[in-house]
């Protein structure tokens, strides 16, 4: 259990800037209630980002009310032509080490006009854990083929019929950075389908609304857009955990700070650094 939950945790770390997080199963082995038909979305404009965009966030864990300064992931978007590449690197500092080492590379390769990836790649290494998946989607015949294992030379190809409308880990931060918030109530779910691990996902992201003067430490005061993404109690969230989220409230709509319990401790990540925005930062109100 406590492998599992450093795998998973450590994951969380690294990703948290996706404005939700990848439910778990219960301790009976149960797939959550909540998964089930749920209206999709697909194709979708990008208006949102640019080549050359850059965002680094710094990760911070809480053991027994004390904080860390774990690491740091970066996601950066490159112009292909027809395609956007999507990536994120995460590690560790060395000062961090001692206690859980993280080497872990994303890329996402979307499609330019509907932002659904056409191949999706994972290479992690955390702890003494590794996994290597290459996903191949074909959108069309709604299958995807993946390439898995422990390293990249022992990994082995398998096929899984998907649905329509199918997501990688990192394509969906691109694709709900692009999500027209404007017209979406307080309270209001967004679903959206994610295929990892050899499973499909049905999430669900509750918008909450403005708040303003949110303080990121390091960049100042803005106004920002909340997300409550729902988690599932299990080996990792405990019961009536929140994942709270704040971005932009502005046509970038980056993530700001991440914040959720854990089982055992807490996460958070937060903006360190940003460049190549598509727009001016116009929600920032205040320098720090």
């Amino acid at each position: 259990m406590k492998t599992f939950l450093f795998k998973t945790s450590t994951f969380f770390l690294l990703t948290g800037v996706m404005a939700f997080t990848v439910p778990s199963s219960d301790k009976t082995g149960k797939k959550p209630l909540f998964q089930q038909a749920i209206p999709e979305r697909c194709s979708i404009d990008n208006t949102a980002f640019q080549h050359g965009e850059e965002l680094t966030y710094k990760l911070y864990y809480n053991w027994n009310f004390v904080w860390f300064s774990a690491g740091e992931v970066t996601f950066r978007v490159k112009d292909l032509g027809n395609e956007y590449h999507l990536s994120a690197y995460g590690q560790t500092y060395k000062s961090y080490e001692w206690f859980y080492k993280v080497r872990d590379r994303y890329d996402s390769f979307v499609d330019k006009k509907s932002l659904l990836p056409n191949i999706a790649i994972r290479d992690i290494q955390e702890g003494g854990y590794t996994v290597y998946d290459k996903l191949t989607f074909d959108q069309n015949k709604k299958t995807v083929k993946s390439l898995r294992g422990k390293t990249k030379e022992v990994a082995e190809l398998k096929e899984y019929v998907t649905g329509d409308c199918m997501h990688d880990i990192i394509s969906i931060v691109y694709h709900l950075r692009n999500v027209d918030f404007a017209h979406m109530r307080k309270g209001e779910n967004l679903p959206i389908k994610l295929f990892m691990d050899k499973e499909i996902w049905p999430l669900k992201v509750t918008y909450l609304g403005k708040e303003a003067g949110k303080k990121v430490k390091g960049l100042g005061k803005f106004n920002t857009l909340r997300f409550g993404p729902e988690v599932i109690e299990g080996y990792v969230f405990k019961k009536d955990s929140k994942l709270n989220i704040w971005a932009t409230d502005d046509n970038n709509k980056i993530p700001l700070i991440i914040e959720s319990p854990l089982s055992v401790g807490s996460v958070q990540a937060v903006l360190k650094s940003y460049k190549g925005l598509k727009y001016d930062m116009t929600a920032r109100i205040a320098k720090d």
